[in-house]
């Protein structure tokens, strides 16, 4: 599966990648939401290059335990 073909799979709003917050506000997608006790919620965002890396990640684990691979489902956030 292609990069932008991934990325489509995944719902973008502006935010700040957990992994790269000197980027500033950038496209992220939602991996997922946390709710600290009396904290309200706060999401887990990442950019694209954030999550075709752990993309990436999913698909050389599943190659290598024989299992399939299926992009699209980094975390479960539902914003």
């Amino acid at each position: 599966m292609e990069r932008q073909q991934i990325l489509d799979l995944y719902q973008w709003s502006p935010g700040v990648c957990f992994r790269h917050p000197d980027k500033g506000t950038v496209p992220t997608a939602c991996l997922k939401e946390l709710r600290p006790r009396d904290a309200g919620r706060h999401e887990v965002r990442a950019c694209a290059d954030c999550v075709i890396a752990m993309e990436d990640i999913r698909s050389e684990a599943a190659r290598r335990s024989g299992s399939e691979y299926e992009p699209g489902h980094l975390g479960e956030c539902d914003a």
